[in-house]
């Protein structure tokens, strides 16, 4: 009897489960989000993430190209930074419990981001090529409280593939991500439509990256190369 699966309702179970076995076989497209769960996110804020995030997941799961590259991390920091989901199929990837508290530890989120990098990316070898380059995407609403340069030190000598930081609300400073990345984003409001916008164009751009290294077999490089951000999402030069 045919049937769908209802996590994936565009695509057969036969069809499900040939993407998982040729998991093997594909180069990963690793992407890592990284939160900001401190205390400021506390109300709206961490709700619209996790409403955000589950949208994302929606979105991608729907995308043949996504279902069959892309493999997700999620990065939280508050006091203490954790990855709460590590590199993981769409097909198996499970939500994470969002909370918000305690102070801004970005710099050991930058850090965690490095080594997770190390643990999980697949390097090329003489017998196969390994994975692309990871994808980062960081959102903070804040400022860090900890010494977030050695972190930022960690990260810089990893090899990554683009990376994206988003400044959320009045209380971010755009200044400091652009050390981080040329690639900075700001959202003038944290609010529940903001952070939609946000997610959803962080799902097309991953959606965009998937399709360029499966059918041309290259990686986005540039801003210019993701889908245009919404009227919410403002670019920073």
């Amino acid at each position: 009897m045919f049937t769908r699966n209802l996590l994936f309702p565009n695509f057969s179970k036969t069809r499900i489960n040939q993407t998982i076995k040729n998991k093997t076989m594909t180069r990963r497209l690793p992407v890592y989000l990284v939160l900001d769960t401190s205390g400021s996110m506390t109300g709206e804020p961490i709700e619209a993430v996790k409403n955000g995030l589950s949208t994302l997941l929606t979105a991608l799961r729907s995308d043949p190209h996504a279902l069959e590259t892309a493999y997700l991390s999620v990065i939280t920091f508050d006091s203490d930074a954790r990855q709460v989901v590590p590199l993981t199929d769409l097909a198996s990837f499970q939500e994470p419990s969002l909370t918000a508290q305690g102070t801004t530890s970005l710099g050991e989120a930058l850090s965690l981001v490095a080594r997770s990098i190390d643990n999980e990316v697949k390097k090329s070898s003489p017998e196969q090529k390994g994975d692309w380059k990871p994808l980062v995407f960081f959102m903070t609403d804040g400022q860090p409280t900890d010494d977030w340069q050695r972190g930022l030190n960690d990260f810089k000598t990893r090899k990554t593939g683009m990376v994206v930081a988003c400044a959320a609300g009045t209380g971010a400073d755009a200044t400091f991500l652009k050390q981080i990345t040329e690639n900075v984003v700001m959202l003038d409001t944290a609010d529940k439509a903001t952070i939609a916008a946000y997610f959803k164009w962080v799902s097309s751009s991953i959606t965009t990256s998937s399709k360029k290294v499966e059918n041309a077999g290259v990686e986005a490089t540039t801003m210019s190369e993701l889908p245009p951000p919404p009227p919410e999402v403002n670019v920073v030069f």
